[in-house]
């Protein structure tokens, strides 16, 4: 114990000290991003809070990805726990911007402190959570440490570690323990992260494996709508390949077997939603050099029937997008990102190609390939082969995405589990024998 109290105290001190390297990097990604000079104070738990904050529930996600998959379940909980405020943190604006666009004046938003003593407990006191929902896996120990002391329960939703997390997060070996330890459960995914979590050392007990509550996301009927109004602007003569969260090297691949699609297709159009805004400029300009009718959202509204290929550069559209097209590419995948979700396409029946390097979501990726729904591509050679053949059979398209669309239906489900064992660890009910004996979604299974 006296140990851990020294490499804690050790953590404490090399966290302060790389302070300055990290207000540094939030700078120069402030030259490109504006948002990010923005509220830095926040960042040392240094804000405001409404008045009526006496207690709350705080859940933290980490940028537009994590907030989208906590949507079900935080509704879930301002529904069951209406007599708390709602207190949600994330790191990045545009996670920001989705918290104010889905919730808006509902809950309280507030960046996430530095992992610094003081910081993280000026932001307990100010945010009075009785309960703290961190969703995936966001280990921070001494944010996990002091929420310990203040006898406040963490609970880590949606849980994952894939192997490179596992081995990054191996430097602070027995402080990352300690951390998950202090939770009050962890709700994980699949058996494959519950594993991992245990090599780290979670205490298996603390472990219950409930499935993705990516498979739970709530398509509201105003975005169907929207995507109905976008395709009806094309007036349905066009075949629509969007490519959704890209990073640059995953463009690189896009953009060579565009230019080969095209000319066998000339009806086709790209319609492109890169990750960052920082990348906005960079995208359109690419396309442009190689002589495309490139147009932005920004400018044009809907593109028009002159363009080739439309860049979606504003943050939060990318489901309406989804819901107007006809296939899809999922990014971060030919890039060495790790990949991102693949199951808002799939929830619109969409045939998706997604590339090799999707280690932030293995399974649910696998399940995907597995039951029809999609096909990995690992270069512009390999996108031109199954988008020529999607292209061309329309009852491919529907195989595929009828597919895609089942996988998601029949893993619903984590939103409940995660909610059964909130509600049992809240009302000090022994119910978790009651909930591991439930039936768990097929990709708990794994």
């Amino acid at each position: 114990m006296k140990s851990l109290e020294i490499r804690s105290r050790l953590y404490s001190l090399v966290t302060t000290l790389l302070t300055p390297l990290v207000l540094f990097r939030l700078a120069m990604r402030g030259v490109k991003t504006r948002a990010y000079l923005q509220r830095w104070h926040e960042r040392f738990g240094w804000f405001k809070t409404p008045k009526k904050i006496k207690k709350s529930i705080w859940v933290h996600a980490v940028s537009v990805g994590e907030v989208n998959a906590a949507i079900p379940l935080i509704k879930a909980l301002m529904k069951r726990y209406h007599d708390h405020c709602f207190v949600l943190t994330t790191i990045t604006p545009t996670g920001s911007d989705r918290v104010q666009q889905i919730f808006g004046d509902q809950v309280f938003h507030v960046y996430l402190p530095y992992d610094l003593p003081g910081a993280v407990k000026r932001f307990l006191k100010k945010t009075k959570p009785d309960l703290a929902v961190i969703m995936e896996t966001e280990i921070w120990p001494n944010l996990f440490r002091f929420c310990k002391k203040k006898h406040i329960p963490i609970v880590v939703a949606n849980a994952r570690l894939s192997e490179v997390s596992l081995k990054g997060y191996r430097w602070v070996g027995s402080l990352a323990a300690k951390a998950f330890n202090d939770t009050a459960f962890v709700a994980a995914q699949t058996k494959t992260d519950a594993k991992r979590m245990i090599q780290l050392g979670c205490q298996p007990e603390k472990i219950y494996v409930v499935g993705s509550l990516k498979f739970d996301i709530i398509i509201d009927q105003s975005i169907i709508d929207k995507g109905k109004e976008i395709r009806d602007h094309y007036q349905n003569s066009r075949m629509v390949w969007i490519a959704a969260s890209t990073h640059h090297d995953d463009e690189v691949q896009i953009l060579a077997a565009f230019s080969v699609l095209k000319q066998r297709h000339p009806d086709l159009m790209l319609v492109i939603v890169p990750r960052h805004p920082e990348r906005f400029e960079t995208t359109t300009q690419s396309f442009r050099k190689l002589g495309f009718n490139t147009q932005l959202r920004s400018e044009a509204g809907l593109c028009d029937i002159h363009g080739d290929v439309f860049v979606v550069d504003t943050m939060g559209e990318l489901l309406e997008f989804y819901a107007s097209s006809d296939i899809a590419f999922v990014g971060g995948s030919i890039a060495n990102i790790g990949g991102h979700n693949v199951l808002e396409a799939a929830v619109f029946s969409l045939p998706v190609l997604v590339g090799p390097n999707t280690h932030n979501f293995d399974e649910i990726t696998q399940l995907l390939e597995e039951c029809g729904g999609s096909y990995t591509v690992h270069d512009s050679a390999d996108i031109v082969l199954y988008m020529d053949a999607l292209i061309k059979d329309k009852h491919l398209r529907l195989k595929m995405g009828q597919a895609a669309k089942q996988l998601v239906k029949e893993n619903r489900g984590a939103v409940q589990l995660t909610m059964d064992l909130i509600e049992s660890f809240m009302n000090e009910k022994p119910l978790y024998d009651e909930i591991k004996s439930k039936h768990y979604p097929r990709i708990a299974k794994q």
